[in-house]
């Protein structure tokens, strides 16, 4: 048995809010990657979220114990709001049911992943919009517009979990502002369109989690040519949004300027805006769930 199962990791997201109630996030999948591996033998150490994966999917499938051998590498640095423990819990999760000849539909791994942490809808094809409590996915956009992003780091480790149990009594029931950043996106979804209601649903997020120098980030980035800014709404990232006929190096130095500028980031890499979705690779065989 050979089987691996790939999760794209986030910049963040393009919005964030509530809705009369219901939380919700749109997604901002990327190219960078959390991926469980199944091999023979026995198992070794898995990191708490992981193995509580592990656990939640075998007892949703009825299994009393996982045969193989499973671990986990991810490209995505916890603590930033890059969607890793969604990214490892929905790979462990696939890769458990795929190798005991389950499938899991996508509401079946945002419900399996609400039950270990906040849900991020990285493994939902296209953006995804999501209940980040509950991991129903409330709606998919596609085809997903070309993109470059630029992460700007401000520092320091967010725990989901913590976050959002200190914070969702203070986030009103209804928030205008994301609400009217995501009803914005109705009529078509574009490079354009996605950066402009980023950067509304960053700036009403500020009250609750600020990014230092947000307003000049923001600033410096339209100066720039960017679409608009992002933010990691639960983490410590910002992403400066660009064409996707934007070249990269052009991108990285501009993003150093800014960085440089400012003083309160620092750049981390650029990367690519992508569909969300599983992609399973076993024994030779490539699939996309």
């Amino acid at each position: 048995m050979h089987l691996s199962v790939s999760v794209p990791g986030s910049c963040g997201e393009f919005i964030q809010g509530r809705w009369h109630g219901t939380p919700f996030l749109l997604t901002c999948p990327i190219d960078l990657y959390s991926t469980a591996t199944v091999h023979e033998g026995e198992q070794g150490p898995l990191q708490p979220k992981a193995k509580a994966a592990l656990a939640a999917t075998l007892a949703y499938l009825g299994q009393p114990a996982f045969p193989y051998s499973l671990s986990i590498q991810s490209q995505l640095p916890p603590g930033k709001g890059m969607a890793s423990s969604t990214a490892d819990i929905a790979a462990v999760s696939v890769a458990v049911a795929t190798a005991l000849g389950k499938t899991l539909s996508a509401a079946e791994i945002g419900h399996l992943a609400a039950t270990i942490d906040a849900v991020d809808g990285v493994f939902a094809h296209g953006l995804a919009l999501v209940n980040y409590s509950t991991g129903d996915i409330l709606r998919t956009y596609g085809p997903v517009p070309p993109m470059k992003i630029a992460i700007l780091d401000a520092g320091g480790i967010v725990q989901t979990e913590d976050f959002h149990a200190a914070t969702d009594l203070l986030v009103p029931a209804h928030t205008e502002a994301a609400a009217q950043a995501l009803a914005s996106l109705k009529d078509k979804v574009t490079a354009e369109t996605l950066g402009k209601a980023a950067t509304r649903s960053a700036v009403a997020h500020q009250p609750y989690l600020p990014k230092p120098d947000l307003e000049q980030l923001i600033r410096l980035a339209k100066q720039h040519g960017a679409l608009g800014v992002n933010t990691a709404h639960s983490g410590t990232i910002c992403g400066i949004l660009f064409p996707a006929d934007r070249r990269e190096a052009d991108i990285e130095e501009t993003a150093k300027t800014i960085a440089g500028t400012l003083g309160t980031y620092t750049y981390y890499r650029t990367v690519r805006l992508i569909s969300g979705g599983v992609r399973i690779q076993k024994e030779g065989i490539h699939a996309t769930l």
